[in-house]
């Protein structure tokens, strides 16, 4: 079945394409009744906007492309919001879409928005994606004139804007914070060993031990490829066989099983078992006992990268103007799963 144009719309009603296209776009210029009637065909004839058209004749749709790996990670779920909330306050509409982790799915989101239907893309890449080492799909976006802001999982090898955390400082400085409150053994759980972020936050875990003189017992790095159900029965053989008395995690949800685990096998904490979580989630402000958190500032994150996108597009001179990489710094948040320093 052929497309329904705007021209189709204005032969129907014997008047001008700018008619019809004013009267779509609710514009005072044309009467009420002449709206109506034209809104109406349009809906029952599943008439759709040519967004190709629309771009090049207006430049802009004033619309942002939004790809987020998992928006069951709270962490997504916060710069998201911060995404969105400047997108509103400049006038910009947005569309967002899941990879979920899937090179696939990103690669075709990439190729459906890039129709003309959005002006510029914000994204963290999919662990398919980082696993592939193929990122020939951002390449050919940038290399047609849309920018693209990366936050937190970023290709170095690709020239465009990206916000990031500081990961390897603060893995470094949660030891720091650690060792003050007299813990030695302290283990290090990822679920992310794969993407470039978990390997930071190791090399910070690492490089902490290395500041107070502390061995690296490798028993203590526990690096988790499996469904979240799974993490307790992984970790109960690891905390009855090693001599454990923090924990540093990646994830919410691996810090969550690590303190059910330590209170079964009869761990007391805060008093002799701490543990700290990077994300400071909905999950660690309901965890019981409360948990101390390493905030990543998601929100900050997405307002950074929805600033840098819309300030790029809105500048003349965007082209000319170096990309750069924002580091968004983190703070620890304290609460009761780590014992206070005094």
């Amino acid at each position: 079945m052929k497309r329904l144009t705007i021209k189709d719309i204005a032969k129907e009603f014997n008047v001008s394409i700018s008619t019809v296209s004013k009267a779509l776009n609710d514009s005072y210029e044309i009467s009420v009744s002449t709206k109506e009637k034209i809104k109406k065909y349009a809906k029952e004839n599943n008439y759709k906007p040519n967004f190709n058209a629309l771009s090049l004749k207006n430049k802009q749709t004033k619309t942002i492309g939004i790809i987020i790996p998992n928006m069951l990670n709270y962490f997504f779920a916060q710069v998201f919001n911060g995404i969105e909330k400047v997108a509103n306050e400049r006038g910009y509409k947005i569309i967002s879409c899941i990879s979920n982790e899937s090179f696939k799915k990103e690669v075709e989101t990439i190729e459906m928005l890039s129709n003309g239907s959005i002006d510029g893309f914000i994204l963290s890449l999919a662990q398919e994606t980082i696993t592939k080492n193929n990122f020939t799909h951002f390449k050919e976006v940038l290399s047609n004139g849309t920018p693209i802001v990366m936050f937190d999982r970023v290709a170095e090898s690709i020239n465009c804007d990206k916000v990031v955390t500081d990961n390897f400082d603060s893995a470094r400085s949660t030891v720091n914070y650690l060792v003050k409150s007299n813990h030695k053994n302290i283990a290090f759980i990822s679920t992310i060993s794969n993407l470039e972020i978990g390997r930071r936050r190791q090399l910070g875990y690492l490089k902490g031990l290395e500041d107070h003189n502390i061995k690296v017992n490798k028993n203590l790095i526990i690096n988790i490829n499996d469904n979240y159900k799974n993490y307790e029965k992984i970790l109960e053989p690891i905390l009855k066989d090693n001599a454990i008395d923090s924990v540093i995690a990646t994830d919410e949800s691996s810090a969550i099983a690590a303190m059910k685990v330590a209170i079964k096998q009869g761990y007391k904490i805060p008093e002799n078992f701490s543990v700290i979580s990077f994300s400071n989630g909905i999950l660690a402000r309901h965890s019981s006992p409360k948990m101390t958190t390493v905030s990543q500032h998601g929100e900050t994150m997405g307002a950074t990268a929805a600033k840098i996108l819309i300030n790029r597009l809105e500048s003349k001179a965007s082209k000319k103007e170096e990309h750069k990489t924002i580091v968004v710094k983190t703070d620890l948040v304290e609460r009761n799963s780590t014992k206070k320093i005094l």
